[in-house]
């Protein structure tokens, strides 16, 4: 396997399922949630949190030699929590109440780990160029890593984003997860974004495409975003499928949101433990 042994690969994957099942139990238990952009990115946050991407410090949660994350998809924050949960940012126990101790979107007055409030998109990406534009004038030496989804890239703040961050040349990493849907229909049946991968290398950035469930694709395009020689951001499309890991949610718009009960939770339960 390219850049990553079958041993860390298994851990990887172990851990998604594991964040997954979390996921979809505590949405079961709220009655709410986006499960199916949250599953979506999972791999791609476990990648970033357990595949040491990332530098933080989940006992010291302002540290401040910290890297900035920042979901800027925030309906997808189920699939967050369980991970700084499991890491020690908060007890796990907290992820049994969250619908009323922590809530669905991303809060930094509850939630320690996050970084900033997310919710309304495109606007976590511009809150993220100015962190990194920060850590520029401090000659701090962390990096600001964003996670954006792919109908999010509608917005034109977005793009104002892109072009602000290439022009400063910041160390600012822009991961889209591009699983082709928004909340009521596929974006090619919306309004077509393609060629996306040259509007982000117009825009002055590095652009990379991947897999964003494969681990080794992951880790590969992300290891060197600390190197202090890069002069230019980097984007980095991972094309994704939204419901990844339940059968009947993969790639339906009705999974945009909602919560299975009956039969389809008794098969989501056997699919995330298998």
């Amino acid at each position: 396997m390219t850049e990553l042994s079958l041993d860390r690969n298994r851990y990887l994957e172990a851990k998604a399922l594991w964040v997954r099942r979390k996921t979809l139990e505590m949405a079961v238990v709220a009655n709410a949630g986006h499960l199916g952009g949250a599953f979506s990115c999972t791999d791609i946050l476990v990648a970033l949190y357990y595949g040491g991407v990332l530098r933080f410090d989940p006992h010291n949660p302002h540290w401040d030699g910290r890297d900035r994350f920042i979901l800027s998809k925030g309906h997808a924050g189920l699939a967050l929590y369980p991970i700084l949960a499991d890491l020690g940012f908060f007890p796990i126990s907290e992820l049994e109440s969250f619908a009323s101790k922590i809530g669905i979107n991303p809060d930094i007055n509850n939630i320690p780990g996050v970084e900033v409030n997310t919710g309304s998109l495109g606007q976590g990406f511009g809150v993220g160029a100015g962190l990194s534009l920060s850590g520029k004038i401090d000659r701090k030496d962390f990096c600001t890593v964003v996670l954006l989804g792919d109908g999010e890239c509608y917005e034109g703040s977005v793009w104002e984003t892109a072009l602000f961050a290439a022009h400063h040349k910041l160390k600012l990493v822009a991961i889209i997860d591009y699983n082709g849907l928004s909340a009521t229909d596929f974006t090619k049946n919306i309004i077509r974004q393609e060629p996306f991968e040259n509007k982000w290398k117009a825009f002055g950035w590095n652009t990379v495409s991947i897999n964003g469930h494969s681990f080794a694709e992951i880790l590969r395009v992300l290891k060197d975003i600390h190197d202090p020689k890069s002069n230019k951001p980097l984007a980095v499309v991972a094309y994704t499928i939204k419901g990844k890991g339940v059968s009947f949610m993969e790639n339906k718009i009705s999974w945009h949101h909602g919560v299975p009960r009956g039969d389809e939770l008794e098969v989501a339960r056997r699919e995330l433990t298998s």
